[in-house]
């Protein structure tokens, strides 16, 4: 590397532009799990156990889109880059989808009005896919030093906090009647105005190393997704993700509920009061959590922070009724941002080490098909989370023409929703530690597996001792031997040649 490069790859403005991009990346599924159900179900009167099933349904769409995506950047040659060049197009796909989401549809059919919603979430998550399954992929390919990755993926973690603070500042600040739809679609032009210009500066901002194009067709896509899976670390990398971001999801998706319904406390600016202290406080988390995680290890945020929210979650249930004192609630709501930062700080640092784990396994390099199901995942979570929530309120009663006319429900629904809040992210967050304590790679992991690449790339002539092979066998899930093998991505086989 020449003295230019290396001062490009540790600059921080090369960070930051890198970074900007998920200002869509994290607030596009804030202002989606906060307020589209409660778009659905408040301002259009759609039954709330219906309007939940849509971004599930839209998850459905998502397994064939991501592995296609995955699959299509693997395999893309472009001047700008293949991952650039979709961080391209999908700047004009992002904004447009996500401002039809919010286009106010008006039928006397609930069918028609619901087959319309779930099409356009369907659309916009295409246009999601398309930014954010090359984003994902494109660290490994600008940056291969293990604490340099740490300190971009800490500084995207900043923008992707700002983000979440802007699409839970803005839409609370400008939805002042929650049953008003034409407030909805003003949020939502600002935002895909927003969201297009953001994903053009990392477009402008960022580089990529030259890689070969991994040679696969658009048939083996979905085959070759799921041997991503035979990873080891991977797939205890998915099961972090996925009860980490879910467990950020249920407070997001049941704020409105949870302020509105149960503390009554909806107006005077006091929703955007709690919405800006969580969301500022996962800013200041994000902050003090990323160097820490650069000089320790990529898994100690989330192991720090969870704890912190689960304690803070808990004090809550005291205080979940209509004149609680607001002051506390906002003081535990600042600590459970705080927590929230250790889980996407933690997620997305680690997503960037799983493609060099994959290469090891099968030779190829394919960090779009890792950040495919990684991005298919994510989606998951958020379609399972705002499933789960509508089937949940329509279980305990919630009344969607109670809403509509801003009546409160009744006692035991308000209850209900308490419990929900509180008790279904302290679940998963748990889960979230137990499988984080699982995860295999560290540092010292991670250098063992980059040198052992460049053993088999033949850029190394040592020759693996015990106990580099027992590290290595531990972080795949393989038999030495039957590593940097191509069948290892074309053929997905339940037996993967692990010895002992």
């Amino acid at each position: 590397m020449n003295r230019s490069e290396n001062s490009r790859e540790k600059s921080f403005l090369s960070k930051c532009t890198y970074g900007f991009a998920d200002i869509y990346g994290g607030g596009a599924f804030v202002i989606i799990s906060t307020f589209f159900t409660v778009f659905l179900t408040k301002a259009l009167g759609m039954p709330v156990a219906l309007a939940g099933t849509i971004p599930l349904i839209g998850k459905v769409w998502d397994a064939i889109t991501d592995p296609i995506m995955g699959n299509i950047v693997d395999r893309t040659s472009s001047r700008f880059g293949a991952k650039r060049f979709y961080l391209l197009i999908g700047s004009f796909c992002s904004g447009i989808s996500f401002l039809l989401m919010w286009v106010h549809f008006t039928s006397t059919s609930t069918t028609a009005t619901y087959i319309f919603y779930m099409l356009m979430y369907m659309l916009f998550s295409t246009g999601f896919t398309i930014v954010m399954v090359p984003y994902n992929a494109l660290l490994p390919d600008m940056i291969d030093d293990y604490t340099e990755r740490s300190g971009y993926s800490g500084v995207r973690m900043m923008f992707s906090t700002l983000g979440a603070i802007l699409a839970g500042l803005i839409p609370s600040l400008l939805i002042r009647d929650n049953t008003n739809p034409t407030q909805y679609f003003l949020v939502a032009l600002i935002f895909s105005v927003l969201f297009f210009l953001v994903i053009i500066v990392t477009f402008l901002g960022t580089w990529e190393k030259k890689r070969e194009p991994v040679r696969a067709g658009l048939i083996e896509s979905f085959t070759q997704s799921l041997t991503v899976y035979k990873s080891r670390s991977y797939r205890i990398f998915i099961a972090i993700f996925l009860t980490g971001q879910g467990a950020a999801d249920f407070v997001t998706g049941l704020a409105v509920y949870y302020v509105d319904d149960v503390l009554n406390a909806y107006g005077g600016g006091r929703f955007t009061y709690l919405m800006a202290v969580i969301l500022l406080s996962q800013f200041v988390g994000t902050i003090v959590l990323t160097p820490i995680m650069a000089k320790t290890s990529k898994k100690l945020p989330l192991l720090l922070g969870f704890p912190l929210r689960m304690l803070a979650t808990l004090a809550l249930l005291p205080f979940s009724h209509a004149g609680a004192d607001f002051k506390t609630i906002l003081v535990l709501s600042f600590l459970i941002g705080l927590g929230m930062a250790g889980s996407s700080t933690t997620i997305y640092a680690i997503l960037a080490d799983m493609a060099d784990v994959d290469m090891l396994i099968t030779s190829l390099n394919r960090p779009g098909t890792c950040s495919a199901m990684a991005t298919f995942i994510r989606k998951i979570a958020t379609g399972l989370s705002s499933a789960i929530i509508g089937l949940l309120l329509g279980i305990i009663g919630y009344n969607e023409k109670l809403a509509a006319e801003g009546a409160r429900q009744s006692l035991s629904t308000q209850h209900g929703i308490t419990m929900i809040y509180i008790f279904a992210p302290m679940i998963l967050m748990l889960l979230a530690i137990i499988f984080t304590l699982l995860f295999p790679m560290k540092k010292r992991e991670f250098a063992v597996i980059h040198q052992d690449i460049a053993r088999r790339r033949g850029e190394d002539s040592s020759k693996a001792d015990p106990e580099e092979i027992r590290i290595i066998e531990k972080v795949t899930g393989f038999s030495y031997d039957r590593l940097w093998n191509p069948e290892n991505a074309m053929k997905f086989r339940a037996k993967n040649g692990k010895r002992g």
